[in-house]
């Protein structure tokens, strides 16, 4: 088939924005340390190149590197960038939506609306090395599910253990890991609690599986006093947090037991399992919202893969699944694979809705 110039043109284009990908990253990276954003908030939304100058420890020999970083992160549509001279000698930048979301001031009109410590992880050497050895880690016949640890993924393969295992014993790492989890949970749970808060009417109590220091617990605990709220994860999570009389927490397996409750809540947590994990996983949530009655329900935060979304969504959303392929040895799922997943487990019927906003939805699912 001929190929015209401007086919090509555009082809080449479509490859070096692939090929060029990391550096990408690396530059919004680089504004999320520089604390670009937060200086452009301080100014109002809205600051000019001069005044990012005198804001962000930029070297004086470097400044004019900046405005070209500037120039494609509002390219990309990170920040919005207005000409405020005839001739384009300086140049405004405004927030939008996107960088409204890398704010971490504490006057930002809630903190937690910041996903930018979940943004430093994924673009940390850990993350970068791991996916550099996926080509290798396809080759290597037997890495998958019980294959040696250090070839189950490419993480593994790429630092010599599993991804839990590394960020026990690098503190850093570990440290990196909970504030981006932290900043995750709080981003997602504030849209939950104020636009789908009808999920938890008629619950009385709640355990958040797997929900670490108990961030969402809290805000359900804060939107609904009348929920009883309680958290579920292993021993050496449980140990370290301090009590605090709102959040109750519970140690133990999820894969042995889970405590009763009227709602069991998952956020972000199947995604990490395969499916055969998951299918027991779940078969304990229904013993728990099982154990009275009236029965209780699951409810899980997850990213339910669909032609349907925009296509940037479900490129981000595909992303986060080549990222669990890389890291984990769990996956995203399709409508089609949720649904074989609960009727395996011993549940009925399910109810899916997106939660506006994310990529993500809220799964409630009936015994």
């Amino acid at each position: 088939m001929a190929t015209t110039g401007a086919e090509l043109t555009q082809a080449e284009a479509v490859l070096w924005c692939h090929g060029f990908g990391y550096i990408k990253s690396m530059a919004l990276q680089c504004a999320i340390k520089l604390g670009i954003p937060n200086a452009i908030h301080r100014r109002g939304g809205a600051a000019s190149l001069p005044e990012l100058h005198a804001a962000v420890p930029v070297a004086a020999s470097k400044r004019p590197c900046l405005s070209r970083i500037m120039t494609f992160l509002a390219a990309s549509g990170i920040f919005r960038q207005e000409k405020i001279t005839d001739d384009g000698a300086a140049a405004c930048y405004h927030l939008t939506a996107a960088s409204r979301l890398l704010v971490d001031d504490d006057d930002a009109g809630g903190r937690s609306t910041c996903v930018s410590q979940f943004l430093t992880l994924l673009s940390t050497p850990h993350f970068v090395t791991a996916s550099q050895n996926l080509a290798e880690w396809l080759q290597k016949d037997g890495a998958g599910t019980g294959a040696a640890a250090a070839e189950r993924t490419p993480f593994a393969m790429a630092h010599g253990a599993g991804f839990y295992d590394v960020i026990r014993r690098d503190a850093a790492l570990g440290a990196c890991f909970d504030a981006a989890m932290g900043s995750d949970t709080s981003f997602v749970s504030e849209i939950v609690v104020r636009e789908h808060g009808e999920v938890f009417a008629g619950v009385a109590s709640v355990v958040d599986v797997g929900g670490h220091n108990g961030t969402t617990a809290r805000a359900i605990a804060g939107a609904f006093p009348h929920v009883r709220c309680s958290v579920l994860d292993l021993p050496r999570v449980v140990e370290a947090m301090p009590a605090d009389g709102t959040v109750e927490f519970v140690a133990g397996d999820m894969r042995e037991f889970i405590p009763p409750a009227d709602a069991v809540l998952f956020k972000y947590v199947l995604h990490n399992w395969s499916d055969e994990d998951c299918v027991q996983i779940l078969k304990r949530s229904k013993e728990a919202v099982c154990a009275r009655e009236p029965r209780g329900k699951v409810v899980i935060t997850e990213v339910v893969l669909s032609g349907s979304p925009s296509k940037q969504t479900l490129e981000a959303q595909l992303l986060m699944d080549l990222c669990m392929m890389v890291v984990l040895e769990g996956k995203e799922r399709t409508e089609d694979t949720w649904h074989k997943i609960f009727l395996d487990a011993g549940f009925t019927r399910y109810k899916i809705t997106p939660i506006s906003g994310t990529t993500r939805s809220l799964i409630e699912v009936f015994p």
